[in-house]
């Protein structure tokens, strides 16, 4: 069990670093000043949950391993993010449909973590839901305001979706991590929260005047095995620079 916790945790924690890493390349660049303040604010919320959960990964795995050397310090194929959250911003309607179908679906996984019978699990969704209904509703309410705004941001937002959809399922995967812990009550099954997702999904996109996509369309998948795009090693590259360039610093 602490093996599959292990990972479970790993997984969590490289998903939110490395949307954490992207949201936060929008700093100085985002098309407005409200935007220039909440994104890098999300990005620091996504990493913080990171730091969270890195820290109580190196306890469950006893190597000695500390926040900054799991994040910075693997290799490529060692990070086991989905793919949805390594894609490049693009334009700011990609990095809001992006930013929602994983928001979505970590809102209904703190949710259900909160339960867990993990104690320091629990904790940590606990602070983290809070963080993740904000999400949501900031970026359902951007959704909103571009699929139902102009026709050049109807068309924009439509692309973004179309684009982003095929790497939602892998959100929904399961192996025998998922099932060992879903069976002891430490961590919701995936499969579970699917429904709800697709539901809270189509009530955004029905106001935002948007299209659902296929939900039975092929989905990417490989990143909770190592198995990343081209853009991950450019990340990583950018991510890793300081502690690679100086091992062991402190602050």
């Amino acid at each position: 069990m602490k093996e599959d916790l292990f990972e479970l945790l790993l997984r969590l924690a490289d998903d939110h670093l490395i949307l954490g890493h992207r949201v936060s390349e929008w700093c100085g660049h985002a098309p407005m000043l409200e935007e220039d303040l909440a994104l890098p604010n999300i990005a620091l919320d996504l990493i913080g949950q990171a730091r969270a959960l890195y820290t109580y990964a190196g306890e469950i795995e006893g190597r000695g391993r500390d926040e900054d050397q799991l994040a910075y310090l693997r290799l490529e194929r060692e990070y086991r993010n989905v793919l949805l959250v390594e894609r490049p911003n693009g334009d700011f309607a990609h990095t809001i449909a992006r930013q929602l179908f994983f928001s979505v679906y970590m809102q209904a996984w703190w949710r259900e973590a909160v339960g867990s019978a993990d104690e320091t699990l629990a904790a940590i969704a606990a602070k983290a839901v809070k963080e993740a209904d904000y999400h949501v509703r900031h970026t359902a309410e951007w959704t909103i305001r571009l699929g139902d705004g102009t026709q050049e941001s109807s068309r924009r937002m439509a692309a973004a979706v179309d684009a982003l959809w095929p790497y939602t399922g892998e959100l929904f995967e399961t192996d025998s991590v998922t099932d060992a812990l879903a069976g002891a009550g430490v961590a919701p099954d995936p499969t579970m929260l699917k429904a709800g997702w697709e539901r809270v999904i189509a009530e955004v996109f029905t106001e935002a005047t948007l299209d659902m996509p296929d939900a039975q369309a092929w989905q990417q998948t490989g990143g909770r095995r190592g198995r990343h795009g081209e853009e991950m090693g450019y990340l990583l590259a950018d991510l890793q620079y300081i502690q690679r360039a100086y091992p062991g610093m402190t602050w």
